[in-house]
């Protein structure tokens, strides 16, 4: 089964063209780290593949649907790179607001968010409101959020933005669980190291073109360590 797809998507900003006739696509149960430069189209990719934009040209299917079919979204967490929460809610109160819409309820719904803010590290942190937290804290709230549901699905933009190094071994650890539990993954990130150590499948975006994609012996040479064959393809 395929997760998400992309198949010859372009999007254009006026005369700027964000991606090029891009074919990718996520095989169930995988987790496929997003790569290229600032401005290289990957934002764009992911607006598109959560039916916040549409393509310009090309077809792609969330779950096998339309991303403009809200039924292609139920089972997939979205964490974005910058946070925006209600800064008078408390954690408690915005977790079980978000375990609620995630249909969960009573000692269930309680147990769970219990779970994630222990997971996140947040357990001290739960009467505080989002509004006093630093950017690592507000980062963590959106991890335990989107890993509450036990998503099918997680699309991670820069997920371990804002993080110290303890917070980058802990977002580690939770793509990992997920992995372990059969979690499709898509992660974009500038920050290589981890994307080779959570993700089975890379794919490199340079100038809105697609110049390398497939499992990580495959885009990565002998001798290489991913930083270096990103820098090779994509380096000017």
């Amino acid at each position: 089964m395929i997760a998400l797809e992309l198949i010859g998507v372009s999007k254009c900003y006026g005369q700027r063209h964000a991606l090029r006739d891009v074919d990718l696509s996520l095989a169930a149960g995988s987790a496929l780290g997003l790569l290229g430069p600032n401005g290289a189209g990957k934002t764009s990719a992911l607006r598109m593949l959560l039916g916040f934009t549409k393509a310009s040209a090309g077809t792609i299917r969330l779950q096998g649907l339309s991303p403009r079919d809200p039924a292609s979204r139920v089972g997939v967490a979205y964490l974005p790179e910058r946070m925006v929460l209600p800064g008078r809610m408390t954690v408690l109160s915005f977790l079980r607001h978000h375990a609620t819409l995630a249909g969960l309820n009573g000692a269930e719904l309680e147990r769970d968010v219990e779970a994630v803010l222990d997971q996140a590290g947040l357990s001290a942190r739960a009467p505080d409101r989002l509004g006093s937290l630093s950017k690592g804290l507000t980062q963590r709230v959106g991890f335990a959020q989107a890993f509450l549901a036990k998503p099918k699905l997680l699309i991670l933009d820069e997920p371990t933005s804002g993080l110290d190094p303890i917070g980058v071994r802990d977002a580690r650890d939770w793509i990992l669980t997920a992995r372990k539990r059969g979690c499709s993954i898509l992660v974009s990130s500038h920050l290589l190291s981890e994307v080779e150590r959570t993700c089975d499948q890379v794919a490199i975006i340079d100038e809105g073109t697609l110049v390398a994609k497939g499992g990580l012996d495959e885009v990565v040479g002998e001798g290489e360590t991913l930083e270096d064959a990103f820098v090779r393809l994509v380096g000017k």
